[in-house]
């Protein structure tokens, strides 16, 4: 018998109130959170709780569906190499969730499981309850009411409820309605606990190709977004226009450090980007994210000429940019998410 079950996190403002849940059938599923947390760690909370919601039938065959490729990579992919290492990065620093990690590492002996990546958003129907649940528990937390923890697995008793990530305090059932104090907030691009992960490199774009947001290469690796503060440049300012902070969230898209920056570039495009490049080509989000990393190009100029309110939510940008390949006319579309400007489509045409 295979065990099929999906899993999702949420995260209200990312890092803010989170929630995870995992979802088999109406009869069937779980959900918690935290006042204070990220979407990756509600993805692996996620798993985790899985895990040991189903360890007391070990030998049956465990398939999880997830949208997060951060969540599969790291479980299938980098955690022997992590553990070689003392649980470090490549480049000696510590690993990010690294506590979540270490218990799903132990949760796996002797399991029989299975990952499949789906399409988050996309009417999956175990992805979309899952999604729900995750979301509905993040804002009980927001909203400092009781989380709905759903039936569970029939685990015996004693089989523990909950973990929480490093930082944070212990979820509760009914959350107080004020909050915790967040953890302190290294700087305003980074995350409060340490720097994404940084996948293995993907073969360099030749030079010449380099799309605004895009380059040739591949995409095998997630993107990871979630596990940085999304830093809203001018909100909650009166006197800073929409329209000034979009055009300044373009500017820091167009420089070298945020386009090697995965985390940073996920925090700003929208989980649906698109772009049709100046050579044509159509991008997602996933396959440029992973080639700016790789060649993020060099610095580009933007001469602004106009920005357009088309909604109190949407704004269009059109400028022309310049760069040692030559000049461009572009238009961008910012979306408002919550509270932050997203981008979610870019056009690039070469300038005769």
């Amino acid at each position: 018998m295979t065990i099929t079950a999906a899993a999702d996190g949420s995260a209200l403002g990312n890092p803010g109130p989170a929630g995870w849940a995992w979802y088999v059938n109406d009869d069937c599923w779980r959900a918690g959170g935290w006042p204070h947390g990220t979407n990756n760690q509600g993805e692996l909370m996620a798993v985790l709780d899985l895990f040991r919601a189903t360890a007391h039938v070990p030998g049956e065959d465990l398939l999880i569906l997830c949208d997060s490729q951060y969540v599969i990579n790291a479980v299938t992919k980098w955690m022997p190499g992590w553990k070689r290492k003392g649980w470090r990065k490549a480049d000696g620093k510590p690993v990010l969730n690294v506590d979540l990690l270490k218990d799903i590492d132990r949760e796996l002996v002797g399991r029989k499981y299975t990952f499949e990546w789906v399409r988050g958003h996309a009417g999956h129907e175990l992805n979309e309850a899952a999604d729900d649940r995750a979301r509905a528990a993040a804002t009980a937390y927001q909203q400092g009411v009781a989380v709905r923890q759903g039936p569970g697995f029939g685990a015996p008793e004693g089989a523990p409820a909950q973990a929480h990530p490093p930082g944070s305090t212990a979820p509760q059932a009914a959350p107080q309605a004020t909050p915790p104090a967040k953890a302190p907030q290294a700087s305003p691009l980074i995350s409060s606990q340490a720097p994404a992960e940084a996948p293995p490199r993907a073969a360099t774009a030749p030079t010449g190709q380099q799309e605004l947001f895009g380059a040739p290469g591949s995409f095998d690796e997630p993107d990871l977004f979630s596990e940085l503060d999304e830093v809203q440049a001018g909100a909650g300012a009166p006197d800073v226009s929409p329209e000034s902070v979009v055009e300044s969230l373009e500017r820091e898209l167009l420089r070298p450090e945020t386009r090697a920056d995965l985390g940073r570039t996920g925090v700003l495009l929208h989980p649906d980007f698109t772009e049709i490049g100046t050579s044509g080509r159509i991008w997602t989000r996933d396959a440029m994210m992973m080639a700016l990393e790789d060649n993020p190009g060099g610095p580009t100029e933007l001469e602004l000429l106009a920005a357009d309110r088309l909604g109190e939510k949407t704004m269009l940008l059109t400028y022309r940019s310049r760069n040692r390949e030559g000049s461009a006319l572009r238009s961008s579309l910012w979306i408002l998410d919550g509270a932050q400007w997203r981008l979610r489509f870019h056009q690039g045409t070469p300038e005769a």
